[in-house]
């Protein structure tokens, strides 16, 4: 097979293990920067075109899109559904999983357990949404946040409500959270690829941090998952229709809650931690389904 990746850096420890595992396997691989990939949108044969080359004959493409590339990289991934090639994760979902309020609103519309969350815009409303969360201590969070950047850990009504209001003066997009002290600043990194857990991590946040996050200075190491957890990261994954997640959630007195589900998680620390050829496991699946659906197209013709 043909299998393009979207990634702006082909050394990324992520992209070099995936063009590893394909290559492995007798794949042939195309490693396509998605600013710099343009595109003829038409309704006889839609087409992209890279550094001046038409871009054919691709069977597979992976997004590893970045968040400040959304809109863009998204775009060029729809490009290539339009063009009838599988896409390991689609556009539709990448886009729901990034919009962290809209995918909480699919998590809790599915049942998915997650940590009680309110929203507003207004300064008025700050002291009846703390109540509406549990009060304090809360977790305050940048919508447009990314790797731990823009979360706050409020442990007063003071604090919080100077900080909220403090966001809000600066027109930006926020989310509380109740605190879920018996979490310990850690959260379990599940990795799903199509219905199952293949692998799992604990993050422990550095001590006087209370994320956990690797880029923030946590530590990773492997950790065995309850069935309830394992259930949980796979309802989570198919709320965002992601074939592909790393799901990280809490420890709770209630189970597991999920607090994020992400789109283009870093093989790195999973694989570090767990000693699983998570790679391969990818470029297998697609393999799998990639050809059905080949195998489908044709049926329909």
């Amino acid at each position: 097979m043909k299998i393009a990746i979207l990634s702006r850096n082909k050394q990324l420890y992520s992209t070099r293990r995936l063009i590893e595992a394909a290559k492995h396997r007798g794949h042939d691989i195309l490693v396509l920067d998605a600013l710099r990939c343009y595109m003829n949108i038409n309704s006889e044969e839609p087409e992209i075109h890279f550094k001046g080359d038409k871009i054919t004959e691709v069977d597979a493409v992976i997004p590893r899109i970045g968040s400040s590339v959304t809109f863009y990289g998204c775009s060029v991934l729809r490009q290539f559904e339009m063009m009838g090639v599988y896409p390991l994760n689609e556009s539709v979902a990448i886009t729901r999983s990034r919009d962290k309020l809209r995918s909480l609103q699919l998590l809790s519309r599915k049942g998915v357990g997650m940590p009680i969350t309110g929203f507003a815009s207004k300064p008025d409303d700050v002291k009846d949404l703390l109540e509406m969360v549990g009060g304090t201590p809360v977790v305050i969070k940048l919508l447009e946040g990314t790797q731990g950047i823009g979360v706050v850990l409020a442990e007063t009504r003071k604090a919080a409500e100077s900080v909220i209001e403090a966001f809000m003066g600066l027109k930006a997009n926020i989310m509380v959270q109740e605190y879920i002290k018996e979490a310990g600043g850690a959260d379990i990194r599940c990795f799903v690829i199509g219905d199952k857990v293949i692998a799992a991590m604990k993050r422990q946040a550095q001590e006087g941090e209370f994320r956990s996050n690797l880029h923030r200075g946590g530590s990773a190491s492997l950790v065995r998952i309850t069935p309830e957890e394992r259930k949980t990261a796979v309802a989570a994954a198919k709320a965002m229709g992601l074939n592909v997640a790393g799901v990280d959630l809490l420890r709770s007195s209630r189970g597991p809650l999920v607090m994020e589900v992400n789109s283009s998680p870093g093989l790195e620390g999973i694989e570090k931690a767990t000693g699983k050829d998570i790679a391969g496991m990818i470029i297998e699946f697609i393999e799998k389904n990639a050809a059905s659906k080949r195998t489908a197209t044709r049926g329909k013709g």
